[in-house]
This record gives C-alpha cells, sequence and structure tokens, in this order.
C-alpha cells in the first residue's frame, strides 16, 4: 500500500548531525524467528547498499539511541529511515529487535518494553516469518518460505527520505504542510511527463518518475536514469524538499535541486513575529520590539518558536508613568515587507501567534506594528509635529514648482523631442528620427557584434543612454517585439542593465539602455598593455557576486524564468562604481531562432557555451551557470581561458584551473598582476564554485542562487571534480580546435581594443 502523497513537515535531524554507529554486521541481510539484531550488531543488504542498525546522534556522548537503515557504502553517514525516531532507546547492548510469536517485527528496550512495532494481523506463522533488508534501502517482512508475499515494507512509512522506487500514494500532485495544516509548496499537477511547477524536470532528468492510476491504485514512483548514481529526495529540517546525489570525488552530498527555492518561501520559517530576510545570514531577525523566544533554539538555526514581545501593550487601559505622562502604545512603520496570505481573515488563538510569514522585501507593502510607547524613541510634541508638517508640505510644494518650471525651460531650450509612455508599462516608445538625433546618427559607436550595433546618445534631460540598433536578424512583427519588450522592461535589478524605452517603427527595431562608463567586462580584464589600474581583488570578487546575483534573480525571482543564454565578459556591464550589470538579458527570447543560430556559430561566444548547446539537449537554466563559470575564471586569472600561442598551440585555463583547485593551489590560479594580493578564503570559494559551474553534466552544477550562497561563505563546496571533456583535451590537444574557435581578440589577449564603453557587445 502506497503511504500518504503528503510529506509533513516535521523536524528531521538525521541527515544534519555526525552520527556513531554500532557496526559488527552479521553474515547476513536478514532475521528470522531464531535470530535477533541488538547492540553493535547489522545486517547489511545483499549488495552491500544499505545496513541496518543501532545508532546515535552526535559525539559519544548522547544518550539517545535509534534503529534505523543507512547507506552501508559511502563515507558520509545518512540515515534513510528511522523506526523509533519519537522513542529512542538508551542502551542498545540490552535492546533487541527481532520476530515475535505473532510473525510481527518488534523492537523492545532494556526492560523488554515494546516501543516499536510492524504491527501487522497478516503474517501466519513467526517461523515461516523473515525480516529482510534490500539494495533498494527497503526493510521489508515477507514469509520465509514464498519471497514474493510480503506482509510489510519500510518505504510504506517513510520518515523525512523518498528513495527510488519507493512510492507515494494520493492525487497527482505533491505538496508540502507546515504543522500539518498550512500547505506552502505544491509541486504543481503531473502532466504525463513533469509537474507543472517542477520546469527543470526535462526529458533527461536525473530521475524516471512514473505515474500509475488505475481502478484499485493511485501512486507515484521514480527511478534513477543512472543505476550507478547514489541520489535521493529528503524533506529537511529547513523545510524544503531537496534532491541530493553522492559525488565520490568530493566524498559529499551535492543538492542540485530544492523547492521552495528560497528559504524564505517556507512557510513561517522564523515563527511568531520573525523576519526572515534571503539577503541576510541567519535568515530570521525579530522585528522591531520583539526578542528571540528561545536564544539557545535561535543558536542552533531552530527559529520556530519565533519571538517574544520586549514590553506588553497596554491596549485600552493605558496607565500613567511616575512623571504623569500617559504611556500609550504607538505604531512603527515596517517598510518592504511582504504579508502573510489572507491576512485581515487570519484566525489565531492567543495574540502571540498572530504575525506569522513576514519577509523582507523591496517589492513588499507597509505594515504598521503595534509597540508599547517605550520601544519607539520620543517623537515630540503634537504642536511640534503640526509645525514640522505644515513646513515639510510648503517646502515641497515649492520644490515641485521649481523642478517644473526647470524641466519645462530646459526642454524647449533643447530639440523638441518626441517620446511617449508605451502601453505596456513605463518604457518609452520612442521614434527613429529622435534617436538619430540624439545619438548624432548613431556616431558615436559603443561595440557591435552578430545582432547589431550599439551607438552613445543623450537624453533632453542630459542623461546618457546606450541604443542598441538590430541590423538583419529581426523578422517579428511589431506587436510580438512589444510584447517581448514590454515583459524585459519590467525586470528591474541592482545587477541588471535597465532597459529605458524601444523604437519599432517600419523594419527599425531598436533598445535604449541605461548608459555604463566604465564600459563591459572585457575591456578592463584583459587590457594588459593599456594606461590604467588593474582590478584589485576585492573589485573583482564584487563583480563575480554581483553578476551571480543578477542571474539568480533572472532564474528564480521573475515570474517565468529566463534564461540568457549568453553570458560572457562583454554582457557585462559596469558603471561608475564598478558595481556589475547583466545585459542583454531576454534577447533569446526577442529574437527566437536567429538567436540560437547566431550564437552557435559566433566567433568570441562558443567558448562560453554549455556542451547541451552542441548536442542539441534542452536547454535549461543550467546552461546560464556554465558560462558564468567559464567567466568567473576569467575574472579569477584575468586572461581568455584559451590562448593560442605563437606555434599555433593551444592552452585551456578552465583544465589547469579544476586540476589546482583539486591540489589546493588555487593562489598559482590568480591573476600575476595582483602579485598575490587577495582574500585566500574569497579566491577558494570563487575558484571551487566555477569548478562546479562548468561541470559536465547540468545535474551537477549549482544553481544560480546556490552559486551566490557559496560566494557569500553561507554554503560549502567540496573539491570538484575533472570533467570528461576536459579529461579528453588532456588526452587528446587537437580536440582544443573547438574551444579555441574565438574572437580575434582572445587569440591575442595582449592587442587592446580601440576605448570604447559598450553597453553591449554581443
Amino acid at each position: 500500500m502506497a503511504s500518504s502523497l503528503s510529506f509533513l513537515l516535521l523536524f528531521s535531524i538525521f541527515h544534519s548531525l555526525e552520527r556513531s554507529v554500532l557496526s559488527s554486521a552479521i553474515s547476513s541481510d536478514s532475521i528470522s524467528f531464531n535470530s535477533s539484531l541488538s547492540g553493535a550488531q547489522t545486517i547489511v543488504s545483499k549488495g552491500g547498499n544499505f545496513a541496518l542498525g543501532f545508532f546515535h546522534l552526535g559525539n559519544n556522548s548522547s544518550p539517545n539511541f535509534y534503529l534505523g537503515i543507512w547507506y552501508y557504502k559511502i563515507s558520509q553517514f545518512t540515515s534513510v529511515w528511522v523506526a523509533n525516531r519519537e522513542a529512542p532507546i538508551s542502551d542498545p547492548s540490552s535492546s533487541e529487535l527481532k520476530i515475535s510469536k505473532e510473525g510481527n517485527l518488534i523492537l523492545t528496550n532494556q526492560f523488554k518494553t515494546h516501543i516499536w512495532s510492524t504491527n501487522i494481523t497478516s503474517a501466519t506463522s513467526n517461523y515461516a516469518t523473515v525480516a529482510e533488508i534490500l539494495d533498494t534501502g527497503n526493510l521489508i517482512l515477507r514469509d520465509g518460505s514464498e519471497p514474493s508475499k510480503v506482509y510489510w515494507q519500510s518505504i510504506d512509512h517513510p520518515s523525512d527520505t523518498w528513495l527510488p522506487g519507493a512510492s507515494l500514494g494520493g492525487t497527482s500532485q505533491y505538496f508540502i504542510f507546515w504543522n500539518r495544516t498550512k500547505p506552502f509548496w505544491t509541486s504543481g499537477e503531473w502532466n504525463g511527463e513533469i509537474f507543472a511547477a517542477v520546469p527543470e524536470m526535462t526529458p533527461h532528468y536525473i530521475y524516471n518518475f512514473e505515474y500509475v492510476n488505475n481502478a484499485n491504485e493511485s501512486y507515484f514512483t521514480y527511478s534513477l536514469q543512472d543505476d550507478k548514481l547514489i541520489s535521493r529526495l529528503v524533506l529537511d529540517l529547513s523545510g524544503q524538499i531537496k534532491e541530493l546525489t553522492w559525488m565520490e570525488n568530493a566524498q559529499e552530498w551535492i543538492l542540485f535541486w530544492s523547492q521552495p527555492k528560497q528559504q524564505c518561501d517556507v512557510y513561517a520559517l522564523c515563527g511568531p513575529f520573525g523576519r526572515c530576510d534571503e539577503n541576510s545570514f541567519p535568515y530570521c531577525s525579530c522585528v522591531k520590539g520583539f526578542s528571540e523566544a528561545s536564544p539557545s533554539d535561535w543558536a542552533l538555526s531552530d527559529w520556530s518558536r519565533g519571538c517574544k514581545r520586549n514590553t506588553s501593550l497596554q491596549c485600552s487601559s493605558n496607565s500613567t508613568s511616575l512623571s504623569g505622562s500617559e504611556k500609550k502604545d504607538k505604531f512603527f512603520l515596517m517598510s518592504d515587507v511582504s504579508l502573510p496570505a489572507n491576512p485581515h481573515s487570519l484566525a489565531v488563538g492567543s495574540i502571540e501567534d498572530c504575525l506569522l510569514d513576514l519577509q523582507q522585501n523591496s517589492s513588499g507593502e507597509t505594515l504598521y506594528l503595534r509597540l508599547a510607547s517605550s520601544e519607539l524613541p520620543n517623537s515630540g510634541t503634537k504642536k511640534g509635529k503640526t509645525i514640522r508638517v505644515v513646513l515639510g508640505s510648503v517646502l515641497g510644494i515649492l520644490a515641485c514648482i521649481a523642478l517644473v518650471l526647470s524641466l519645462g525651460w530646459l526642454y524647449n531650450r533643447r530639440h523638441k523631442i518626441t517620446v511617449t509612455k508605451s502601453a505596456e508599462g513605463n518604457l518609452i516608445a520612442f521614434t527613429y528620427n529622435d534617436l538619430k538625433r540624439m545619438t548624432k546618427n548613431f556616431s558615436e559607436k559603443l561595440g557591435g557584434g552578430s545582432f547589431g550595433s550599439v551607438a552613445k546618445g543623450t537624453l533632453p534631460d542630459s542623461t546618457a543612454i546606450a541604443v542598441k540598433r538590430f541590423e538583419g536578424l529581426l523578422r517579428i512583427g511589431e506587436k510580438q517585439f512589444r510584447n517581448e519588450v514590454s515583459t524585459i522592461g519590467t525586470i528591474q535589478h541592482v545587477n541588471l542593465v535597465r532597459l529605458h524605452g524601444f523604437c519599432s517603427e517600419g523594419n527599425n527595431r531598436l533598445l535604449v539602455y541605461e548608459y555604463m562608463p566604465k564600459g563591459s567586462l572585457d575591456t578592463q580584464l584583459f587590457r594588459r598593455n593599456s594606461v590604467g589600474t588593474v582590478l584589485d581583488w576585492k573589485t573583482r570578487y564584487q563583480i563575480a557576486l554581483g553578476a551571480a546575483k543578477g542571474l539568480a534573480y533572472l532564474h528564480e525571482k521573475c515570474r517565468d524564468c529566463i534564461i540568457h543564454c549568453d553570458i560572457k565578459p562583454e554582457n557585462i556591464l559596469l558603471d561608475d562604481l564598478f558595481v556589475p550589470k547583466v545585459a542583454d538579458f531576454g534577447l533569446a527570447k526577442l529574437l527566437g531562432r536567429d538567436f540560437s543560430r547566431v550564437l552557435t556559430t559566433v566567433r568570441g561566444t562558443i567558448g562560453y557555451l554549455a556542451p547541451e548547446w552542441i548536442s542539441g539537449v534542452a536547454i535549461t537554466a543550467k546552461a546560464d551557470v556554465y558560462s558564468y563559470g567559464m567567466v568567473l575564471l576569467e575574472i579569477i586569472s584575468g586572461r581568455r581561458n584559451v590562448v593560442n600561442s605563437e606555434d599555433g598551440s593551444a592552452s585551456y585555463f578552465p583544465l589547469e584551473a579544476v586540476r589546482k583547485v583539486n591540489e589546493g593551489d588555487v593562489v598559482s590560479l590568480l591573476d600575476d598582476r595582483l602579485k598575490g594580493e587577495a582574500e585566500f578564503d574569497e579566491l577558494d570559494r570563487a575558484c571551487r564554485a566555477a569548478c562546479w559551474c562548468i561541470q559536465d553534466s547540468e545535474i551537477y552544477r549549482p544553481s544560480m542562487g546556490q552559486v551566490v550562497q557559496i560566494l557569500e561563505g553561507v554554503v560549502e563546496v567540496g573539491f570538484p571534480p575533472i570533467p570528461r571533456s576536459l579529461q579528453l583535451l588532456a588526452e587528446k590537444p587537437g580536440s582544443m580546435g573547438f574551444f579555441s574557435e574565438l574572437s580575434s581578440l582572445q587569440s591575442n589577449p595582449t592587442q587592446p581594443e580601440s576605448t570604447s564603453s559598450a553597453s553591449s557587445k554581443g
């Protein structure tokens, strides 16, 4: 019988702590009526994949022991099923797992009390009943003379792990519940191939899912595409369901998928009156006027008990202090807060539970929180407040009048240029003649590429702009162009180039972007003979982290995942403070087939493309991750990844990088112009992140959100394996030709380009 479909959000600690396992393997994979399991004994599946026995958490001083199943072949203890998680034992040597006279598998403690049982009634004879651990991780209770007759199996009673081959029954989608009542994530309906809300499930996914639905049963099950992989689905302590794969080279579990994607999307993660901020660590903090309800739990990253008031509310019975002044409650303004769903209809049993699931978010709303007067600074008398309000209003009106007059004068002083706001949002719809005048007939070239050219211009208010003109590629109609551009225009992030407007007039298609005074990243990294300072390590790390955040926003924060498809140094632009901004996002969908055709043939781009571009496999966001990894290596080294020497041979830096990282020699990968001046921990994190990003298989690459966490030091990663494609390069140097199909600049990185401050070169 398949177990309940809905995973319930319970604390799961068996995968996050070290363990001590009592190990003395019995030469068997089963327990019969005349045998038992106790103390340090274990039974191991025939293929050696899984073991059953007693273990305890933490160090050897832990008093609690558990009966469970764990992976037997891997070095890091990882349990997959626990029998007595609610009733631990203290003395495994006096405890016993055996088959009872009724034919049940039972666990007794040192007092011979039954603390766990399979609790079945279908077994007919205790002498014929056998408990067996299978290579799938399933513990079964079966008939000894008829092996196909199974009375009970552990996979029908999962704890926090769903193993391949196990089934979950119910409807055609999954849910994660908080406190058994509040669903906060769903997989979406099964459409026969993937779950609607899990677009990462491509036909080449790591798992093969199967939905069985007939008159007798309804359940999901899954298997691995590659039987050699060790992989599992886990409901983690974080409230997220995670896919983890064991990497033998790194000797650790690698996370390559989790839902909800953002930690703060886990419902009530921070408890009552706690606020979750995805951009801080730890994620949770207490709102104004509150402090941790249990500091010891918070120290262990368990924020579920939330926060308590520092000072009780006076409510309707305002009291008087010793000085004679009234002690009234006041309201504190909290800005940029994502409020709980349906806040007005929230039913609670006590005031302590009334504010759950608050998130700090720049696109959030304003919340007024009632606090005791003592929690807020004295804001002055009513008379003083009135004077300030009136004075501020008068000054504000005068300032607005002056601004309007100034803008009118400036507008009339310049050429008359007609611009109108687009119906699709705040984008400006320019005429072609207006843009010709603004750019002086596109005379000041910033750069160019296969999609067209970029010229510098100036708006009527003296704001500098970069105008991208598409040449000979665009075959889409005006309506489709406007629809796609309006989508791009709604996307705003500090690390994404802002779109000011567009022009769609006749055969002319142009985009108007903000101007980046420091140009593109390649001009700052690769000009070894040019006059100017070399980017220091702090600036490089800022650029790497900012670009990663911009891509993570496109992949994970937008309404629809936006895959850039053309990440390279030329498409990472820098403002006057060297803050990076990713350019040209959204063009893949805007240009359609033209984009893919050019992308896979243009010189200067192919070295950054993931293998799936060439193999024809469906493109996912992990293709951007691969390209970002290549760019990150160039940020570290200060040179192109492929360098051709005068004798025609080529050196491929990513191959050297992976080797050096595994040797622990990351300093040698640093740009020699920096003379070793870099933060070692940051350099090590950047090198490891880059090498994981360029793995051949997309399932081993981290998401961009995870890359951000790695660079910020929130998540640690082990040593990366050497990708097979890089090994082939080492074995067959002639195959380097594929990667060296680069621009003339790449084949001679010391040759300076003409001076430019491009908005985009791709």
